[in-house]
């Protein structure tokens, strides 16, 4: 007998303690202008179980408590990582589980880090800004998020995790 429900909170917690561990652990390119947090990869499993955005949204949480900006990380980056996994969770097409991602990051995180970093030019803030989180974010997400959906699609891995 499978129990979901216990497998869904299980994996979230796994999931949780991935996201956190991997962005403490690489912290030296996870935080500030410049980002390229790996952990950010795994928001594309939420095209495949939505659920797992919680595990992801609490890791990043819990990764932000860590964050080298300010405490304005652990709610508006939160907020923006959870935001990706619910726009994720609605992608249906292949090519857009990474997009959601992007984007939030880009508008969010980039505008959080233009107030923080150059509140007296906040449009040409945003655009540096936004621009810097968009190129960590493309790479991160073409370069681990892709292979990391395509992976679990095609082998089905999430799926028997969660007992579904």
């Amino acid at each position: 007998m499978k129990n979901t429900s216990v497998r869904k909170l299980c994996a979230c917690a796994i999931i949780a303690a991935l996201y956190a561990a991997i962005t403490i652990l690489t912290a030296p390119f996870s935080y500030g202008l410049v980002q390229f947090r790996l952990s950010e990869a795994l928001v594309v499993l939420c095209a495949l179980a939505p659920s797992l955005g919680i595990g992801i949204t609490l890791g990043c949480f819990l990764a932000n408590l860590f964050s080298t900006v300010t405490a304005l990380d652990m709610v508006v980056g939160t907020l923006a990582t959870a935001l990706a996994c619910l726009w994720t969770a609605k992608c249906k097409k292949p090519w857009t589980v990474i997009v959601p991602n992007i984007l939030t990051n880009t508008v969010i995180v980039g505008g959080m880090l233009a107030v923080v970093l150059m509140p007296d030019k906040l449009p040409v803030g945003f655009l540096f800004c936004g621009g810097q989180v968009a190129l960590g974010e493309i790479a991160v997400m073409a370069l681990l998020g892709m292979p990391l959906y395509v992976f679990a699609k095609r082998t089905g891995f999430v799926q028997r995790v969660l007992g579904e």
